[in-house]
């Protein structure tokens, strides 16, 4: 049986291995059942035997907590007050931006921990640093992907069945769910402007009155204290005139003014300079004086020429002062403040309209809405165009595992309401053998069927993801005899690419394997501890043998499992020869 791959695809999987190993080392301490454990993984196909309940699921189930699932005391065994879980990953390229970014130190190695205390108290931590469950699940999604034995079950959920195939066509739905975001919003808040238009009209109303008052008065931004100024001016006009004439007087009066008083004393000074000098320096000082009043003289001339009472004008200003204190009374502003009113009301009700401009909230709503369904379209035409590809993978995949004839399909029609993920309702169906209609998987009543089928989406779809490490947890469940054995030809095969975990408990599966580990459950002090260790040679060949033999080793059961492992062999050395 041949892997069937993705074109995207066939460039990484051409070669035997991979640089990295990905899953370097699980380390527990305290968890369920087991006290301290400590495993080193390699490349290629791992397996995980042991009796039942013996454990297995348990290394499943520590990875996912590590990589951020809901904690839970449970986990913590028997009188542990901590339960400790720790993966050591080989740190990919891709993931090294998303570790700059959130401050994590970037190093060859990649190391997730995470612990919970008796007390439900759990922490995390990303190469050393502290982190989120939300940060170890996020970076966890791009690091292994793991399918459980109950993966059928989501074949049924519409959310997973449209990943699987959008990832098939090589697509996301991060563009289209920001573009149904932006319909939505624009949608809210046409709804909200047309509920607000009738609500807001009387708020409107006044705006409108209080803007139209105050532009009839037309306050200008430092025109009340111009204003008071001006007004003060001209209320106490005889008293500037009367001072400036008797300024004038004191600095130009032919018998006391203070020009003919300075310009004596320069003449006086003067006179006698040649007999002191200093008397020329202090001749220069009152001439400097004397200057000062001059213009001082030649300033209240000014004055007096435009200085009036101006009744007229007086009348005037006090309207506008009365204007002025009339509508700052009315609208309970300070008269100076009415210019700043009257920006801020105009500015409120530019933002009131536009709340309430539904013409133009409806042009935006329609603007997104075209945005998002145009997207929608786009990725509707490439889902049907990867539907019959994806299916025609899956049911080549299924003829080998036990369904000669079967026939898988992907269903892609419109959908009764768009949403986030598009306008798109997508749903697999199955046809467990030839000449049967094929109907929707959660009516197919054999578990059988589904365990396989769920299998074949798994292998199919799995080697389009970025995650090195593929986690198979009791996928083959269901199966058995040469079925079994082109399962594990297939983990194998698909072990070229990624590194591969499997959960089994058939020995053919486990006979293909690169790496074996055994579960093995013990009781201590009345308490059971689970442990795991890697078997090889001898010991890996009598683990089959007890899995052949239900448990119980004969020559029988010996001779077949050494057979087992050679044709899994013989797997291997094919797969590296075609390349």
């Amino acid at each position: 049986m041949e892997l069937l791959r993705h074109p995207a695809q066939e460039a990484s999987l051409e070669r035997r291995g991979f640089l990295n190993v990905g899953l370097k080392t699980i380390s527990l301490r305290d968890f369920i059942i087991v006290k301290e454990l400590n495993l080193e993984f390699s490349d290629g196909f791992t397996c995980l035997t042991g009796e039942t309940g013996a454990g297995k699921s348990i290394l499943v189930d520590a990875i996912q907590l590590a990589l951020g699932a809901r904690s839970d005391t449970a986990y913590l065994r028997e009188g542990a007050s901590r339960t400790v879980i720790t993966l050591e990953f080989d740190c990919p390229a891709s993931c090294r931006p998303w570790l700059d970014d959130g401050g994590f130190e970037l190093a060859e190695t990649l190391i997730l921990k995470r612990s919970i205390d008796s007390q439900g108290k759990s922490r995390g931590w990303i190469n050393g640093s502290m982190a989120t469950a939300s940060q170890l699940r996020e970076l966890g999604d791009a690091l292994i992907d793991i399918h459980g034995q109950h993966a059928w079950q989501s074949l049924t959920r519409p959310e997973t069945v449209r990943a699987l195939l959008d990832g098939y066509a090589g697509q996301t739905v991060d563009k289209l769910s920001g573009l149904w975001s932006e319909w939505k919003r624009a949608e809210r808040a046409l709804e909200k402007g047309r509920s607000a238009l009738q609500s807001k009209q009387v708020e409107l109303e006044r705006l409108d009155w209080q803007i139209g008052e105050l532009e009839k008065l037309a306050p200008g931004e430092s025109e009340w204290d111009e204003l008071n100024a001006s007004h003060s001016r001209l209320a106490h006009a005889h008293a500037l005139i009367e001072a400036s004439h008797l300024a004038l007087e004191n600095v130009e009066s032919d018998d006391r003014g203070a020009i003919l008083a300075l310009t004596r004393a320069i003449t006086a000074l003067e006179a006698q300079s040649s007999l002191e000098p200093i008397f020329q320096e202090l001749a220069d000082l009152l001439r400097s004086s004397l200057v000062q009043t001059e213009d001082v003289a030649h300033s209240l001339h000014a004055y007096l020429r435009q200085a009036n009472t101006d009744p007229d004008r007086l009348a005037h200003l006090d309207q506008r002062i009365s204007q002025w204190i009339a509508v700052a009374r009315r609208y309970r502003q300070e008269p100076r403040e009415l210019h700043g009113a009257l920006a801020t009301w105009k500015e409120t009700r530019l933002r009131l309209d536009a709340e309430t401009d539904t013409d133009a909230l409806e042009a935006q709503e329609t603007s997104a809405r075209l945005a998002f369904f145009q997207e929608a379209q786009s990725l509707s035409a490439k889902r049907h165009a990867a539907a019959p590809r994806l299916a025609s993978a899956v049911s080549a995949l299924i003829q080998d595992l036990g369904m000669p004839g079967g026939r898988f399909e992907v269903c892609v029609r419109n959908a009764a309401q768009a949403n986030a993920g598009g306008i798109d309702e997508i749903e697999f169906l199955i046809a467990g053998h030839a000449g049967a209609s094929p109907r929707s998987i959660g009516k197919v009543a054999s578990g059988g069927e589904l365990s396989r089928l769920a299998l074949a989406v798994a292998v199919t779809t799995s080697s389009l993801g970025d995650a090195q490490t593929l986690i198979f947890d009791e996928v083959d469940a269901g199966i058995g005899g040469a079925v079994a054995q082109k399962v594990g030809h297939l983990m194998r095969q698909l072990g070229a690419a990624r590194q591969v975990l499997a959960v089994t408990h058939l020995p053919q599966v486990a006979a293909c394997a690169d790496q074996h580990f055994v579960v093995t459950k013990s009781q201590t002090g009345g308490f059971a501890q689970s442990s795991v260790g890697e078997v090889s040679g001898n010991h890996r060949i009598a683990e089959i043998a007890r899995m052949i033999g239900g448990g119980q080793e004969s020559t029988v059961s010996l001779a077949h499992a050494r057979e087992m492992i050679e044709r899994g062999q013989r797997v291997s050395e094919n797969l590296a020869s075609s390349e």
